[in-house]
C-alpha cells in the first residue's frame, strides 16, 4: 500500500481560490441560507476562514484572533486571504496542509 504524496501549499491555494470564487458568484439568497451546523451558507465558510487563520497564527506563534464578519458578500475574500497565509505559513507543515485541505472540502459538501 502506497503511502499520499504530502499536500503543497499550491493545492491548498488551488482549493481556496475555487471555493473563494464560488462564494463571491453566489447570489444573496444562497449566502444567507442556512446549512448543516450554520445558520448560513456564509457563516460556515466564516468559521472556515477563522479556523485557516488561527493554524497559521498558531504555526508562526501567535495567539488566535477571530476574523471579523464582514457581511455575506465578503466571506469568499475572507477565506482567500486567510488560506493563501496559511498556505505560505505551512510550507514546511504537510500535515497542516493537509487537516486545511480537508476542512475546506467538507465545508465545501456542506455548503453545496
Amino acid at each position: 500500500m502506497s503511502e499520499e504524496p504530502p499536500v503543497t501549499p499550491a493545492q491548498l491555494t488551488a482549493a481556496v481560490d475555487r471555493l473563494a470564487d464560488r462564494f463571491r458568484a453566489l447570489p444573496q439568497s444562497r449566502l444567507l441560507a442556512a446549512v448543516p451546523g450554520h445558520p448560513s451558507r456564509a457563516a460556515a465558510v466564516l468559521a472556515l476562514a477563522g479556523r485557516l487563520a488561527d493554524a497559521g497564527r498558531a504555526l508562526e506563534g501567535l495567539p488566535p484572533l477571530p476574523v471579523p464578519d464582514c457581511g455575506a458578500f465578503a466571506v469568499g475574500d475572507q477565506l482567500a486571504v486567510t488560506g493563501h497565509d496559511l498556505a505560505a505559513a505551512a510550507a514546511d507543515h504537510p500535515e497542516v496542509l493537509a487537516d486545511a485541505l480537508a476542512d475546506l472540502a467538507e465545508t465545501d459538501r456542506t455548503t453545496a
